[in-house]
């Protein structure tokens, strides 16, 4: 049975701007559904471009797992990954990804440089995209209109 956690990345992303950071929150859940770890962009407050929503949930499960690998483990994620992001969900072999809103400018999975289907890409998840797209799409359009002042 299938059981959505992107409502709980949403939250995380909710966090996010209201602390001024882009609204993406990210989960990693096990087979068995435990929330494993959970975390919102942070890019800004530690000063570290690579701090993306999806990053620090993944740095934070395998250091809560004691391991480097995800294998059997969901990346729930409010907005498509980047290159960058897409190249650490594969190195942690991290089993299925769900995503809400497409991401035309940075995507790295169907957008862009679509990294999962680069021939070095040593594994793919399964893919799910548009889970919770329009709450995602909204959250993120509400924090770049009220940046702009709109």
């Amino acid at each position: 049975m299938f059981k959505s956690y992107m409502n709980i990345a949403l939250e995380e992303a909710k966090t996010a701007a209201a602390r001024g950071e882009i609204p993406v929150g990210a989960v990693i859940v096990s087979n068995t559904g435990e929330l494993i770890a959970l975390a919102s962009n942070r890019t800004r407050e530690l000063n570290d471009p690579s701090a993306h929503a999806e990053m620090l949930a993944i740095r934070a499960a395998c250091a809560r797992l004691r391991q480097e690998r995800l294998a059997g483990y969901d990346l729930y994620v409010t907005l498509e990954p980047c290159a960058m992001c897409a190249g650490v969900i594969a190195a942690a072999r991290v089993r299925r990804l769900y995503y809400g809103a497409s991401d035309p400018k940075s995507g790295g999975v169907e957008q862009g440089s679509r990294i999962f289907q680069n021939s070095q890409s040593h594994h793919v998840p399964e893919i799910y995209a548009g889970i919770g797209e329009r709450d995602a799409r909204r959250l993120l359009q509400a924090f770049f209109a009220e940046l702009r002042g709109e």
